[in-house]
């Protein structure tokens, strides 16, 4: 008999906020967790591999990695990590002034395509002073108002992370960025219920000819890629860590059948969904 591969599911967090610092932290197993929060993880110096859903990277000195809610991480076997974690979600984020809103869908709303940063010696002196007043701050006698204190150094934060991901102001501010954004914060919501480019370009009120162009301006993908790729990702997780049918995926993800969901999975995969979880079970 086999069974899916078990993970754990991220505790709740008081207030949807926190941070921690992790010291030298030796993995002796992989322990798959899916997140409920969205998790910044700041490594200062490390040795081995995180996998990120299907993607695995291997660990440098000062790099940052984003990862999304739902999705799943491990770190490999005697993996050494030195940094920080900070977790939030989308009820704290809340908090923040809307002027960093757009940070937010720059980092966050297609991690599954690029959750690695590597920042210049420059900004991780400016990341490193900020990860540490946050965990200060966050550590500190509690008072009214600290949750609201918290927010404004992670949206410093936040828009720290944003300059590094971004290759140009000038692209940020862009009206083609904007419009590439609301896709983005439209598609990390609606995905599993919309599949076309045209449903997502009449929502932006502009042509799917456009939105497709714009797409590939901003990221170098087209809007059907990037559509398929959060469906496809979310496909891998299902079929990877949880027991579902695969009727049970396809109705999920708003597929017609289960006929119709493998023939798309398997075109963009080259492997039928069973032959895709077969990969990943353990026999009892």
């Amino acid at each position: 008999m086999k069974s899916a591969k078990k993970i754990i599911i991220e505790p709740v967090i008081d207030d949807s906020f926190s941070i921690s610092r992790i010291d030298h932290h030796l993995s002796d197993h992989e322990t798959f967790n899916r997140l409920t929060y969205h998790r910044i993880f700041f490594v200062e110096t490390g040795a081995g591999y995180l996998s990120i859903d299907n993607n695995v990277f291997e660990l440098h000195d000062n790099s940052i990695f984003l990862l999304s809610k739902g999705q799943i991480y491990a770190f490999s076997d005697q993996t050494s990590v030195m940094g920080f974690s900070i977790s939030f979600g989308d009820c704290f984020w809340q908090k923040i002034p809307p002027s960093a809103s757009n940070c937010k869908a720059v980092l966050f709303n297609n991690t599954s395509a690029n959750p690695y940063l590597k920042p210049n010696t420059t900004e991780v002196v400016e990341l490193l002073f900020l990860f540490n007043a946050l965990l200060s701050e966050y550590c500190g006698p509690q008072y009214i108002n600290q949750m609201d204190a918290l927010a404004a150094f992670l949206k410093i934060i936040m828009i720290k992370l944003a300059n590094v991901k971004l290759t140009a102001e000038a692209t940020f501010d862009s009206q083609d960025y904007i419009l590439y954004r609301k896709f983005m914060e439209m598609l990390s919501a609606q995905f599993d219920q919309y599949h076309a480019v045209s449903d997502y370009a009449k929502m932006l009120h502009i042509s799917a000819r456009r939105l497709s162009e714009l797409c590939k301006r901003c990221s170098g993908i087209k809007a059907k890629e990037i559509i398929n790729g959060q469906l496809i990702a979310e496909a891998k997780r299902l079929l990877q860590f949880s027991a579902i049918t695969v009727k049970e995926i396809a109705y999920s993800l708003n597929f017609n059948s289960a006929e119709q969901f493998s023939h798309f999975f398997k075109k963009n995969t080259k492997l039928s969904p069973l032959n895709y979880r077969n990969q990943f079970v353990d026999a009892d």
